[in-house]
């Protein structure tokens, strides 16, 4: 008996720890999903079904980070690939970035600059440069406007 418990225990903490993740990754998606509107927590709280306090403490447990801030990164790591893939093509930094729901400019040059070591400029002058295809972590959803 205390082994079969020990088994439906941990087997109950893997499903609790499972759907925490899947979670998170819906959260993800939702906000990926919408990139040319601003991130708005509450939001994705509803749209999930959950508590702002769920959700935040969520995002600390697995990511170590709240919601907002990192889905502005993986948003910020959107923005670095259509930048670094822009051979040939008329875009601005500033297109993009709007394009990906940073409507605060200067914020999100001074939080780029902090994240990839350069100007959101200069990457787009070496992505405009270079021969070969960036490197992806996967597929990248892009507006309809980078497709």
């Amino acid at each position: 008996m205390t082994i079969s418990y020990s088994m439906e225990h941990m087997q109950s903490g893997r499903q609790t720890s499972d759907s925490r993740s899947y979670l998170v990754q819906r959260a993800e998606k939702l906000a990926l999903a919408s990139v040319d509107r601003p991130l708005q927590v509450p939001a994705l709280s509803r749209a999930l079904g959950v508590s702002e306090r769920t959700l935040r403490k969520l995002f600390n447990e697995i990511h170590g980070q709240p919601p907002s801030r990192h889905l502005r990164m993986l948003r910020l790591a959107q923005v670095r690939r259509v930048l670094l893939s822009a051979r040939g093509q008329l875009v601005t930094v500033t297109g993009i970035a709007t394009d990906f729901g940073f409507g605060e400019l200067g914020r999100f040059s001074v939080e780029y600059r902090k994240v990839f070591g350069e100007s959101p400029s200069e990457t787009l002058h070496r992505g405009r440069l270079s021969k070969g295809t960036p490197a992806t972590d996967g597929d990248v959803e892009y507006p309809n406007s980078h497709r």
